[in-house]
């Protein structure tokens, strides 16, 4: 797959905090540097690109004389104002002396939850980049609350990439890729080339956090991997410190760790419900509804729904679990939760007698449903 990463047009690269500053928390600006030129260098190949950094609330933090992030949640969204300002700012300044123009976008969790918003954000970044504008994009610490949070920038460049549909995620860390264990702890640990499959014993072996300013790990970098290999996107870990790193994994070099997914891209109709928050409802199927909706692409019916869960309306999207728990599938779906407790478990044909009138056969039509298994 790497040979193929010459030929990608639209890359997204994300930078965490301890790319960006020193153990100090100081701005680390050889290294910023460095990474500009690679995006600047790449832009004038023809190539799109757009940066998702951390490093707000450290950079604030730093800029009001503090060894660490505070606690609570006022103060982190203080910094992160603070911090925004200073970072844009030297972004700004690194990239005019190759003259390219960036711009910044903000956001929460809850603009790409909103269907509108989400749609804003999908043009809004597909005219910056036919102007041939680099985005730069950043969680909105300053008003996100813990409910409207991303958690980490690990998983908004994952959706991010899925919303400008990128050919390729970079992320660039401290480490060198992923390891099987934790490397600082076990020297022996081997360096994984390349992941097909994200396994539980992985994401038990990579609980661990970064630096103090950091708010991510391993274990983040997982869960956005997982993200991208459901949405047909590969992704590669990669160390910041190496010289070109950017370039080399563009050359396909053999660096890193490399993420291969294992699905297609995900219609464009379809990627939407990749990214919510899916709070509304969970529905449960039962084992012959499972086969069907993952391996013979059919609509959900009420007849395969064995429980109903959460209080929601019709047109909202919810989770579709099997029966042991686990998340196959989300949708938008064709009818209220108080309807859909009378008729699961029936047949189609039933529904015009137990409601008084039928809207749909299916509870949610394999069009508006998203495999995610």
């Amino acid at each position: 797959m790497r040979e193929r990463f010459q030929q990608y047009q639209r890359i997204v690269v994300k930078v965490g905090t301890s790319t960006l500053t020193y153990e100090n928390g100081q701005l680390h600006l050889q290294r910023i540097g460095d990474l500009v030129q690679e995006l600047a260098d790449l832009q004038n190949r023809g190539k799109e690109m757009i940066l998702v950094t951390s490093g707000a609330g450290g950079t604030g933090a730093n800029r009001m004389g503090l060894k660490k992030k505070p606690d609570t949640l006022p103060q982190k969204q203080a910094l992160a104002a603070i911090g925004q300002g200073v970072l844009m700012h030297i972004y700004e300044k690194f990239f005019s002396e190759y003259g390219k123009i960036v711009a910044q976008i903000l956001l929460t969790r809850e603009d790409l939850d909103d269907r509108p918003r989400y749609l804003n954000a999908v043009n809004a970044l597909s005219a910056l980049l036919q102007m041939g504008v680099l985005p730069i994009i950043n969680e909105n610490d300053t008003v996100a609350t813990h409910e409207l949070k991303f958690g980490d920038n690990d998983t908004l460049s994952a959706l991010v990439a899925g919303v400008v549909d990128a050919d390729l995620l970079i992320v660039l860390s401290d480490v060198d890729g992923f390891y099987e264990k934790d490397p600082r702890q076990y020297p022996e640990a081997k360096l994984m080339k390349e992941v097909r499959s994200i396994t539980e014993q992985m994401e038990e072996n990579s609980i661990n956090r970064g630096t103090s300013f950091s708010s991510g790990g391993m274990l983040t970098k997982l869960r956005a991997a997982r993200i991208c290999m459901n949405e047909g996107i590969p992704m590669v870990i990669a160390n910041s410190s190496e010289k070109n790193i950017i370039r080399r994994i563009m050359e396909g070099e053999n660096i890193g760790t490399l993420f291969i997914p294992q699905k297609q891209k995900v219609p464009a109709r379809k990627k939407w419900l990749a990214f919510g928050k899916v709070q509304q409802g969970i529905l449960t199927v039962d084992k012959g509804c499972e086969k069907a909706l993952l391996y013979a692409g059919k609509s959900l019916l009420p007849s395969g729904i064995t429980q109903v869960e959460g209080e929601f309306n019709c047109g909202d999207v919810v989770v579709v679990r099997n029966q042991q728990g686990q998340e196959i599938a989300r949708g938008i779906c064709n009818y209220d939760s108080e309807e859909l407790h009378k008729i699961i478990g029936r047949q189609s044909g039933e529904i015009q007698a137990i409601l008084g009138y039928k809207s749909y056969d299916e509870a949610i039509h394999r069009d508006n449903l998203l495999v995610t298994e």
